[in-house]
């Protein structure tokens, strides 16, 4: 039989049969059926994000949270250099590691912690990695007492200084209510400050005045300082902010927390 690609000698191919993938057409079928492949992967991939960013927006139902995690965690084992699982990884095990069994606190927040690194190596110019990792790192300080207090003061404080140096307006100023909350709970003799913390708090509201996080937290430093009405109205802010579409969860817990703590401040 005559060779089929016997008119590619002009070109400098042999018309001998050649190997799979040496010829030009061969290449070409190559390079198409490996675009098609990447096509379908990064398709795949995509419906993998959105359903993702679905369940976590009810992360209310802890079991839709966990579900996000998973996806977001196999999109990561399946593509190393994958910043967003990376990040929103990190940012799913913060909230599990919040709500979930306190028998499972301490794994789920190091897992965040090593998935806020991941991100950060991938891009340290972008505030989430940064961000997420003095999430889960303070929620262990808060979580596990003074020891794990002292381990991680520092380089909480860092990650969130970096943050206000890279953008200080991230998620409505979320830097700068995260370093009044570290002024406020770090002991004076390791750098906290009550007159830094009320002012990172107080610029955090630059940024979003209805934020229940910050009014929240102002509401629990005036109160330790003993300034009851301040308090007291900050609270009130709190109930009466209306919930922000991105962080209704968050808002409904904050909401909740200060229903129960008005009524216990007296004059």
């Amino acid at each position: 039989m005559r060779n089929r690609y016997a008119f590619s000698t002009r070109f400098g191919v042999s018309s001998s049969p050649s190997r799979i993938g040496s010829s030009p057409r061969s290449r070409s079928i190559a390079l198409i059926a490996s675009c098609i492949l990447l096509s379908y992967i990064a398709a795949l991939g995509g419906q993998s994000s959105a359903e993702a960013d679905r369940l976590y927006a009810d992360r209310t139902n802890l079991a839709s949270a966990r579900r996000a995690a998973d996806l977001w965690r196999q999109a990561l084992a399946a593509d190393a250099r994958n910043f967003e699982a990376a990040w929103k990884l990190a940012r799913a095990d913060y909230w599990l590691g919040g709500h979930a069994d306190e028998r499972e606190r301490r794994a789920i927040l190091d897992a965040g912690i090593a998935s806020a690194r991941t991100a950060i190596a991938l891009q340290p110019n972008r505030p989430e990695g940064h961000f997420w990792l003095a999430a889960n790192m303070g929620a262990l300080a808060e979580s596990f007492g003074l020891r794990q207090g002292l381990k991680y003061r520092k380089p909480i404080k860092e990650a969130l200084e970096t943050v206000l140096r890279i953008d200080p307006a991230f998620q409505d100023g979320s830097a700068d209510r995260a370093l009044g909350r570290w002024y406020f709970k770090v002991p004076g003799l390791f750098g906290g400050s009550r007159k830094e913390a009320e002012a990172h708090l107080r610029a955090s509201l630059k940024y979003n005045p209805n934020s229940t996080a910050s009014h929240f937290f102002l509401a629990e430093l005036l109160l330790d300082d003993g300034r009851k009405a301040e308090a007291r109205a900050e609270l009130q802010k709190v109930i009466d902010a209306p919930l922000n579409p991105e962080w209704t969860p968050e808002d409904q817990d904050f909401k909740q927390k200060a229903r129960a703590l008005l009524p216990t401040i007296k004059s």
